[in-house]
């Protein structure tokens, strides 16, 4: 009967895990998904609510053109039509923060969510409650914003900077329209667009000349609406903008790069030619890798991600790099006593990575395998016996070979026997 080499088996959960994340490694999915697809969505959804309100909107245009800046809040909500400005402007709003959705923003996730359940709500009520296709594309947007809010948590400064430029435009094209109909409500009256861009530049840079004074209560009330919208857009934008830059620079000078978990992955230990050349083949088959070495080697043989600095006989640094949800643990140091304690760290950790141990001294073979690896092997020992077998005259065959170099015996580690 054919020999057969005793091979490291993985767990029904570890072999589904291992393809998931080639699969998901050979079509660049962290790159692109999920964050991608929901920014289109969000994108689709604002330009179908901007296009929408837009239509109705279009119906209000030739009545606001006979319309003079005399009208008081009460006679604006009459006008037919304007009732889809609160879905354009939603739409427009959702539109720009699909761009913000597609760098992870965490400050783009959070305006789409609010913005999708408004519009939601609104969309529901003017259908009565019944479900159409843009009402279930909100609702598909809105419950794919939720299940992948973890995907969005960068606060970038150039998401911060977007936000800000959009809700100072949107603050000011608010101030001059409302100016310019309530422009009878001040003294002097304001009877123009070019006014209307004064008082509002002048009213929400603080600086309030007084040449312009509300007079009437609708006016009032807008130029309070004004100062509140200001000081809460503008100290928004500066934090938007200031906070994820000091925060960056504070958590690099504190805390380090942080290293994202991985999951279902290969954790590589030691720094030698057996390391290198493990670590090499796992990434040629596309394969997650996580190298831990004592120091930073002198010539970077890994990609810089890759790598983690510790005590790898250390649980924290084993659960630091992921351990408790690899695939498998290999310990290759040169020195057989420090993989034996990598090796009792990793069980240590009760996770369901195999364990890996390599060793030089055939001396040494029972000692690792009391520890309990699932896979000894001793590349030294596996050399030299080759060698003797080509001298001696043995036959060099793929089934004597397997014969003597290995052993395997149930219940015990597959090891590899030393020739006598």
């Amino acid at each position: 009967m054919p020999y057969k080499a005793p091979v490291l088996q993985f767990r029904f959960r570890q072999r589904m895990g291992r393809l998931m994340q080639q699969t998901r490694r050979r079509m660049r999915l962290d790159h692109w998904f999920p964050h991608l697809p929901v920014a289109a969505a969000a994108g689709i959804l604002g330009l179908l609510n901007l296009l929408d309100g837009m239509s109705r909107l279009s119906k209000a245009f030739p009545l606001l053109k006979q319309l003079k800046p005399v009208l008081h809040i009460g006679q604006i909500a009459m006008v037919p039509g304007l009732g889809g400005l609160p879905e354009a402007l939603a739409g427009a709003v959702l539109l720009a923060m699909s761009f913000g959705l597609a760098f992870r923003s965490r400050l783009a996730w959070v305006i789409a969510l609010i913005i999708s359940a408004a519009t939601l709500a609104l969309i529901l009520h003017q259908a009565n409650f019944r479900w159409g296709a843009l009402a279930l594309l909100n609702g598909a947007v809105l419950v794919a914003l939720i299940l992948f809010y973890r995907q969005f948590s960068k606060s970038s400064l150039a998401a911060g900077t977007m936000f800000s430029l959009m809700s100072v435009i949107l603050l000011l094209g608010y101030s001059v329209c409302g100016s310019f109909v309530l422009g009878q409500g001040f003294t002097p009256p304001i009877k123009n667009l070019t006014q209307a861009l004064y008082f509002s530049v002048v009213t929400l840079s603080t600086v309030g000349y007084g040449d312009i004074v509300p007079t009437t209560s609708d006016a009032r009330f807008f130029v309070i609406s004004l100062i509140i919208l200001g000081i809460t857009v503008f100290a928004t934008s500066i934090s938007a903008v200031i906070v994820p830059l000091v925060n960056g620079r504070m958590q690099r000078l504190l805390t380090g790069e942080k290293r994202r978990m991985k999951q279902d992955h290969y954790i590589v230990i030691g720094d030698n030619s057996l390391s290198h050349n493990t670590y090499r083949e796992l990434r040629n088959r596309h394969l997650p890798v996580v190298v831990i070495v004592p120091k930073e080697p002198d010539t970077l043989w890994m990609d810089a991600a890759d790598m983690l600095i510790g005590d790898a006989s250390d649980i924290e640094i084993l659960r630091k790099a992921g351990g408790e949800k690899a695939l498998a643990i290999l310990a290759l140091r040169a020195d057989d006593s420090e993989n034996a304690f990598i090796v009792m760290a990793a069980k240590e950790l009760a996770g369901n990575a195999r364990t890996v141990a390599a060793v030089k001294n055939s001396k040494n073979l029972p000692r690792i395998q009391r520890v309990g690896p699932d896979l000894i092997i001793a590349p030294d020992i596996l050399g030299g016996e080759l060698l003797a077998m080509a001298i001696s005259g043995e036959e060099l065959s793929g089934e004597n070979i397997l014969k003597n170099l290995f052993i395997s015996k149930p219940g015990d580690a597959p090891v590899v026997k030393e020739k006598k």
